[in-house]
C-alpha cells in the first residue's frame, strides 16, 4: 500500500482513517448529431404544399377526395441499437481511506468511460470502524458495508477482492482470497517483506491455473505518457538503454512535530520512503525498461528517530526517511533512484529519465500530460528535447477521454488500472504488474535494505520472474 504515495496530498487524518480501515485483522460540444436534412425533412416530408395530397379527378361531375396525411413526427437521428446485458464482476474493496477512495474512484468511473466486456458492480466495502465504513460506503458509492474482509470471501455478489490496506494485512487477505476463488488486486508495494510477496506469488499462480487473475495496483503505470514512453521504448525511438535517473520526493514529513502513524512503524509499513516511494521508482524503471536490476548498492537514513505517539509521549521511528541507490540492469545499463519524505518544498515530485543510444525520454508526475523527447539522430542543429503533449485519442488510453488538449490528472490512473483489469479476467490472460512482478520489486527493496545495513556493498537481487509483463490492453 501507499504510505504516502498513497499520502499524496492527504493528511495525517487519512492515516488514523486509515490504519483502521482494515478489519478482523491487528494490525463535440456544440453539436447534437442532427443536421439540416433532418430539418428539411420534418417541414416537407410528405412532399406537396403544406403537406395535403390531391389526388386529380378524371372529369370535373366527380367530387374531389382530400386525404389528410398523419401528423407528422419528428425525424430522429439513428440511434444504435441497445447493448446486450454485461456480465457483473462483482468488486468487494478492503480499506476505505485515501488509496480505498482513490480505488472506489477507478471502479465508479470506469464503466462510465470505457467500454469493457464485464460491468463492475461496487458490491461492498470493509472496515473495522462500522460508522466510519458505513460512511465512506455512502460516500463513494458501495452498495454496502462488512466490518470483517472474511465476510467478502463468502459473499457470491463478490468476484474480485480489492486491497487498500497497510501492509502488513495484504499477504493474510491476499492468500485467503485467491484461495476462496476470487481475483486479487492488491495496493503496492505487494508485501511487507519477500517471503510475504513469495507466499502471495505462489497462491497466484495456483489460482491462475483455475482462471483467477492477481494485479499489483502501481498505478503510475497507467499515466498515458508512461505508457506511451514504454510504446516509444519498444519501438526502438532510443535505441539501447544505457541509463535511468528516477527520484520520487515529497515532504510531509520535515516537520519533527509530525506524528507518529502506522506509515512509520516497520511492523505495519514494511519500510517508509524506500517502499513507500521508491517501490513506485523500481516498478516503473523495470516496466519501462522491459528487463530487471540484477544488483544494487544503498544508503538509507532515518533523521527524525521520535516523533508525537498518538497515545501521548514520544514513539519511536522504525522506518527510513530516505533512501538512494544505484543499481544494474541485467542488460549493463545503469541506473540510479532517489526517494525521500523529507525533501523541503517537494510535495509529490516523481521524476524518471531514460537515456538510450539514440536518444532520451523525461516523464514528470508534476506535468502529467506531457513526456519529453530528445531524438539524437536529428542534426545537431534541431537537435533539443521537444514536448509531447499527451492528449490525442491515439495514445494509451486517450480515446475514450476529452478531444485533444484537455488534460488528465492522478485520479485517472486508477480509471485505467481497473480498466486493464477488467480486460485482463474477461480475457483470461495475465494481468500486468502481476504478483510476480510485485515480487520482483520486493526482491530489489530487501537488496537495498541490505546493501545499506553492510555499509553499501553491492547486493545482487534474485531473479523471480523469467519475463515481466509490460503492456496493456488494446
Amino acid at each position: 500500500m501507499n504510505d504516502r504515495e498513497e499520502h499524496d496530498g492527504h493528511d495525517d487524518r487519512d492515516d488514523r482513517d486509515e490504519h483502521d480501515e482494515h478489519d478482523g485483522h491487528d494490525g463535440h460540444d456544440g453539436h447534437d448529431g442532427h443536421d439540416d436534412r433532418d430539418d428539411r425533412a420534418e417541414h416537407g416530408g410528405y412532399g406537396g404544399r403544406g403537406g395535403h395530397v390531391r389526388h386529380p379527378a378524371p372529369h370535373a361531375a366527380r367530387p374531389v377526395t382530400e386525404v389528410t396525411p398523419p401528423p407528422l413526427r419528428p425525424q430522429q437521428p439513428h440511434q444504435p441499437p441497445l447493448p446486450a446485458p454485461q456480465a457483473e464482476l462483482g468488486i468487494g474493496m478492503v480499506g476505505y481511506a485515501f488509496m480505498g477512495a482513490a480505488h472506489s474512484q477507478g471502479w465508479r468511473t470506469v464503466g462510465r468511460v470505457f467500454d469493457l466486456p464485464l460491468r463492475p458492480a461496487m458490491n461492498a466495502v470493509c472496515g473495522r470502524d462500522r460508522d466510519a465504513v458505513a460512511a465512506a460506503a455512502a460516500r463513494h458509492g458501495w452498495a454496502a458495508a462488512e466490518t470483517d474482509w472474511r465476510r467478502l470471501l463468502d459473499r457470491a455478489d463478490v468476484q474480485l477482492v480489492d486491497i487498500c490496506t497497510p501492509g502488513d494485512s495484504h499477504a493474510e487477505i491476499a492468500v485467503a482470497a485467491l484461495a476462496a476463488g476470487k481475483h486479487v488486486l492488491c495496493e503496492k508495494p505487494l508485501a511487507n517483506s519477500v517471503a510475504e510477496a513469495e507466499a502471495m506469488a505462489a497462491a497466484a499462480e495456483t489460482a491462475r491455473a483455475r482462471g483467477q487473475r492477481a494485479m499489483v495496483g502501481f498505478n503510475y503505470r497507467r499515466t498515458p505518457a508512461v505508457a506511451l514512453a514504454r510504446r516509444m521504448i519498444r519501438d526502438g525511438r532510443i535505441g539501447t538503454l544505457r541509463h535511468v535517473r528516477a527520484t520520487y520526493l515529497q515532504d510531509w514529513l520535515v516537520d519533527p512535530e509530525a506524528p507518529l502513524t502506522w506509515r512509520l512503524r516497520r511492523e505495519q509499513a514494511g519500510s517508509g520512503a524506500l517502499g513507500d516511494l521508491g517501490a513506485h521508482l523500481v516498478d516503473l524503471a523495470q516496466y519501462l525498461a522491459g528487463e530487471r536490476l540484477a544488483g544494487v548498492s544503498a544508503v538509507t537514513g532515518t533523521f527524525v528517530r521520535e516523533r508525537p505517539s498518538p497515545t501521548g509521549g514520544l514513539g519511536t521511528v522504525t522506518v527510513d526517511d530516505a533512501a538512494l541507490f544505484t543499481g544494474r540492469f541485467a542488460s549493463g545499463a545503469l541506473a540510479s533512484f532517489e526517494a525521500s519524505r523529507v525533501a523541503a518544498g517537494r510535495k509529490n515530485a516523481l521524476r524518471i529519465e531514460l537515456n538510450g543510444e539514440h536518444g532520451s525520454l523525461a516523464f514528470d508526475l508534476e506535468r502529467l500530460n506531457e513526456l519529453s523527447f530528445h531524438d539524437h539522430t536529428e542534426p545537431a542543429v534541431a537537435a533539443g528535447f521537444r514536448r509531447i503533449l499527451v492528449t490525442d485519442p491515439g495514445h494509451p488510453y486517450l480515446e475514450a477521454w476529452w478531444p485533444p488538449g484537455h488534460g488528465l490528472g492522478y485520479e485517472h490512473t486508477f480509471v485505467h488500472q481497473a480498466r486493464d483489469l477488467v480486460h485482463a479476467v474477461a480475457a483470461g490472460r495475465e494481468p500486468a504488474p502481476s504478483f510476480a512482478d510485485g515480487l520482483q520489486v520486493q526482491r530489489v527493496l530487501a537488496a537495498v535494505e541490505d546493501s545499506a545495513a553492510n555499509n553499501c556493498a553491492y547486493t545482487p537481487v534474485p531473479e523471480s520472474a523469467p519475463a515481466l509483463v509490460a503492456d496493456f490492453p488494446t
